[in-house]
């Protein structure tokens, strides 16, 4: 075999070789569930119980859709966005669980990010309602970074929206390398719902209640502008009336779940059903399918179940 053809060859058999490597490895990816419910096998009412099994669904539910290391990476700026919007104690399901926020930041940090930061553009006093959510407290404990967010630091960005065509985001989210969108599960006033879209409305600056004018398109606008890599909707405790406030315990019912997943009109669907509504019926979220950002009829990924 003369040099040239010998080249020839060693570069088609190492094309080849690459090929089929990538082939494997890409349908590996694609055989990883894209949703995962994971439901507590007990219902603890201790706080010290309630915090292990926030810690450990979450853990499994992550674990179940292909490990944190699917989605981040060594060096990673991550921003995590739970929902710290109200000045109410955890037991109350106003805010995301502070437990489940603590444990996706440390997740972060055991596959090497490089910093995790945690904010959100509350409605109620930001100082009291970081420090009664639990939430600063815990994430601060867990390493992260936990600030208020600096008011000059919005920037009208172009979205090319349905119909919002720019807004004001928060450019520290945009310059991280991933996010992760945390919600709880909850009734509001408003758009029915709060789960994974709309608490993303806490990234963004400007007149925030002319999003609720047109919820149905605002929402997925805004979701598919800042394309969240994981979504981890926390319904250990769920908020059934009276949202998104809350305040009175009567209409917090504990569900013992976590979802964890990729596909946020899915894991929006689901949690729709927790709060007693069909999916079809909240216009954000058959609005979302139907741009194809994601699958309203979450059975059809064939979420994975656990029990844990």
């Amino acid at each position: 075999m003369d040099n040239l053809n010998r080249r020839t060859f060693l570069k088609t058999c190492s094309t080849a070789a690459a090929a089929i490597q990538m082939g494997l490895l890409s349908g590996w990816t694609e055989e990883l569930p894209k949703m995962c419910i994971a439901k507590y096998s007990s219902s603890p009412k201790e706080a010290d119980g309630i915090a292990e099994e926030a810690d450990r669904l979450t853990r499994k539910a992550i674990e179940a859709i292909g490990g944190i290391s699917r989605f981040i990476s060594k060096g990673d700026v991550v921003w995590i966005k739970p929902n710290i919007g109200w000045d109410r104690r955890p037991e109350q399901a106003a805010n995301t669980n502070p437990h489940v926020v603590a444990t996706i930041i440390k997740l972060c940090y055991e596959v090497g990010a490089k910093k995790v930061v945690i904010s959100d553009n509350p409605c109620n006093d930001q100082r009291r309602t970081f420090a009664n959510s639990q939430i600063q407290q815990e994430a601060e404990k867990a390493g992260a970074h936990v600030f208020f967010l600096d008011p000059r630091k919005y920037k009208k960005m172009a979205m090319n929206g349905k119909v919002l065509k720019e807004w004001e985001i928060y450019t520290d989210v945009v310059e991280s390398n991933k996010v992760i969108n945390v919600p709880i599960a909850k009734h509001h006033q408003l758009t029915t719902v709060t789960l994974s879209m709309k608490n993303l409305m806490g990234v963004i600056g400007g007149a925030r209640d002319r999003y609720h004018q047109d919820s149905t398109n605002t929402l997925p606008d805004l979701a598919a502008f800042i394309k969240p890599q994981l979504t981890v909707l926390d319904a250990i405790r769920i908020l059934t009336g009276n949202g998104p406030v809350g305040g009175n315990l009567k209409d917090v019912q504990r569900k013992d779940l976590i979802v964890a997943g990729t596909d946020y009109v899915a894991i929006d669907a689901f949690g729709a059903t927790l709060l007693g509504h069909k999916p079809e019926d909240i216009g954000h979220i058959k609005e979302a399918n139907a741009r194809g950002l994601g699958k309203m009829d979450y059975a059809s990924l064939s979420p994975k179940e656990i029990t844990v």
